[in-house]
């Protein structure tokens, strides 16, 4: 008789973070969004869209034995290229691009939930190299979204290490994000490059403030 596969009840977080609206800034939620719509997990598995939320991250990153981190880093590389960090050498790559001063680190996160003694025993993080920064209400560029799929399957042989092994996604799922930002409904909804208000995206724009 064949042994049962084995089965972790560590406490795993599968985070994206980044910012959609900002081109390959979206590529860790992206990720992270395409793990939800294709597999099922355990209960012990939590997948989120940590989008910008820093410091409020601290808690779930607490609650976590093992936590696995997709995100868009600047590693000076070729672009769209993937690099994997584990364990203590994460903090140094996270946090590439601080959006405002309201922004806090992903960094600053580990290292609270660091000091507070609560911290992952276990790390990944799977970092693609952005091509596009500096575009609001962008898509991802073609070498980063070719990752996506990568990235999904790098981590899922990581969780495999931990006995997580989700099962394909044969039903709806609920999602992580609000619809409207979802990669279908927001690449859809997304002007053309000629018509593109590169000043910002109106669809996330005060109408009443006019586009002067």
């Amino acid at each position: 008789m064949a042994d049962k596969p084995f089965k972790s009840n560590k406490k795993v977080l599968i985070l994206g973070i980044g910012n959609v609206l900002w081109a390959d800034e979206g590529f860790g939620v992206r990720c992270v969004e395409a793990l939800n719509e294709q597999y099922q997990f355990e209960d012990n598995v939590r997948l989120m869209d940590g989008g910008t939320q820093g410091i409020y991250l601290v808690q779930h990153v607490q609650e976590a034995d093992v936590l696995v981190v997709f995100d868009a880093i600047d590693y000076g590389l070729k672009p769209g290229t993937l690099k994997k960090i584990y364990d203590d050498q994460v903090p140094k790559f996270m946090g590439a691009k601080q959006m405002s001063l309201h922004q806090t680190g992903f960094q600053e996160v580990l290292a609270m939930a660091e000091f507070t003694g609560n911290y992952p025993e276990s790390l990944l993080l799977i970092g693609c190299q952005p091509v596009e920064l500096e575009d609001f209400g962008g898509s991802l560029r073609e070498p980063v979204r070719a990752q996506i799929s990568p990235s999904v399957d790098i981590a899922l042989e990581y969780l495999a290490k931990f006995g997580v092994t989700p099962t394909l996604n044969k039903g709806s799922s609920e999602g992580l994000s609000p619809e409207e930002l979802t990669m279908q409904c927001y690449e859809s909804g997304r002007p053309s490059e000629g018509d593109a208000f590169r000043k910002g995206d109106p669809r996330f724009m005060n109408k009443s403030e006019g586009t002067d």
